[in-house]
């Protein structure tokens, strides 16, 4: 099988594209950066860019399923200028994409988009639990961002494609994100929960990730899909998990909510939001997870 992947740079595309190429799937990848083409091993890469509306058809060529996962981080700080990147990285590559495709004029054969999207298209919730049949009316920036971004995947199934939508929760691996911004005050001793504390956070570990993109893949996957572990924690868990983890004390009181307000503005949605996000429609489809528990993916992670 040969699959086309965007975002194939980032942490999630480059396990994605190891795991894959370790199953024997052929793959195609775009970027954004003609130096790069050739980068990554055991896949060929093809130009694009998005804010030219440009894209090298050839990409397409002989791919069944398509991965989508392109889009700028939302760790930057929110200027306005930076929002609105957020923002169109996701809505005008994806247009971008389904353009390209439109112009094959049915000589594809892809019959498959797996897009990210994000549980941040949730409301905060301190109690309930989401699944994925619940209702989303986008009111927050991000909020807004995801739900624009699902509907433009849609806009695939016009083309006879099935489209699985992979809402992905607090990602955790080696390769920095959000565990490489909270260990460095955590290994001195100094982590703290931000707000109460006890904000919901669903999180997942790279491996799992990964495995459930390519278990989307091979069960043609149609539909929206919660990419969160089966046990999410409160925040003050995953500081305490983290601290245990590194082997460091965790003693200090949470950080009040204005002060982070204060300092982020509207960014601090991100760590002050709570979500309690339900795995099982994923586990219901069959998927074993190999960390199911904070304390396995932590152990994993950080200890040797």
């Amino acid at each position: 099988m040969k699959v086309l992947i965007t975002g194939a740079t980032g942490v999630v595309g480059k396990g994605l594209i190891e795991h894959l190429v370790q199953k024997q799937f052929q793959i195609h990848f775009l970027t954004t950066r003609k130096n790069q083409l050739q980068s990554i091993k055991n896949a060929k890469g093809f130009y694009w860019n998005p804010k030219e509306n440009q894209i090298d058809t050839a990409c397409f060529l002989g791919v069944d399923r398509i991965i989508h996962l392109a889009g700028a981080t939302v760790s930057k700080r929110w200027t306005k200028s930076y929002k609105a990147l957020i923002h169109s990285s996701r809505i005008s590559s994806t247009q971008l994409l389904l353009k390209g495709l439109q112009s094959c004029k049915g000589e594809h054969r892809v019959t498959q988009l797996v897009s990210a999207s994000a549980i941040g298209i949730y409301p905060s919730d301190f109690d309930k639990v989401v699944t994925e049949e619940d209702a989303v009316v986008p009111t927050t920036f991000m909020q807004k961002v995801v739900f624009d971004w699902e509907k433009e995947v849609a806009a695939f199934q016009a083309e006879g494609l099935n489209v699985a939508k992979i809402r992905i929760g607090l990602v955790l691996s080696k390769q920095g994100g959000v565990l490489g911004t909270l260990k460095i005050p955590v290994y001195f001793g100094l982590g703290a929960a931000f707000g109460n504390g006890k904000q919901g956070q669903s999180w997942i570990h790279l491996e799992d990730l990964v495995g459930i993109f390519s278990k989307a893949l091979h069960d043609q996957w149609d539909g929206v899909f919660n990419a969160v572990a089966p046990h999410p924690v409160t925040q003050s868990q995953l500081m305490a998990a983290l601290s245990r983890a590194l082997k460091r004390p965790y003693f200090l009181p949470s950080i009040p909510s204005f002060l982070i307000k204060l300092g982020a503005g509207e960014m601090s949605d991100l760590v002050l939001d709570s979500h309690w996000v339900s795995a099982q429609k994923v586990l219901d489809s069959g998927f074993d997870f190999h960390f199911p528990t904070l304390e396995e993916a932590m152990n994993n992670l950080l200890r040797p």
